[in-house]
């Protein structure tokens, strides 16, 4: 396969592994404040992701892919209200260990990755334009 065919794929596997990111930063904003519904039940908790390396076998050239979508074990936060239904026998709701300033920046940082593979991709397309246009 070709060089040029081997950025897009690259830049595509870039692409796809950080739209998946962002679904998952998504999630855990949207939920940053989910409560459990049971006395004592654990709320939501922050979803996390790894990236690895695969091999794409065609061109061979290295891309990333999301490794694992694991959970953060860090522990949840207590607040006293002893009206919410989520209450404990002393009064407290967990609260989910999501920080919305964490999250915006993780989402700043895969959206401009995202940025990043998309101007890949587009100089990689000009790069094939520019040969088709030598060729003629």
């Amino acid at each position: 396969m070709d060089p040029l065919s081997a950025i897009a794929r690259i830049a595509a596997s870039g692409m796809t592994a950080q739209t998946e990111r962002l679904r998952i930063v998504s999630e855990n904003v949207a939920n940053a404040d989910s409560t459990g519904t049971t006395p004592g039940s654990d709320p939501y908790r922050r979803k996390t992701v790894t990236f690895e390396q695969m091999l794409d076998r065609d061109t061979g050239a290295t891309g990333v892919e999301i490794g694992q979508v694991g959970r953060d074990d860090s522990p949840f936060q207590l607040h006293f209200d002893p009206s919410h239904p989520a209450a404990n026998a002393d009064g407290y709701v967990k609260r989910p260990n999501v920080d919305p300033v964490l999250e915006m920046a993780n989402m700043r940082e895969a959206s401009r990755s995202y940025e990043a593979n998309m101007n890949l991709f587009e100089a990689g397309r000009r790069m094939r334009g520019q040969m088709l246009d030598l060729l003629k």
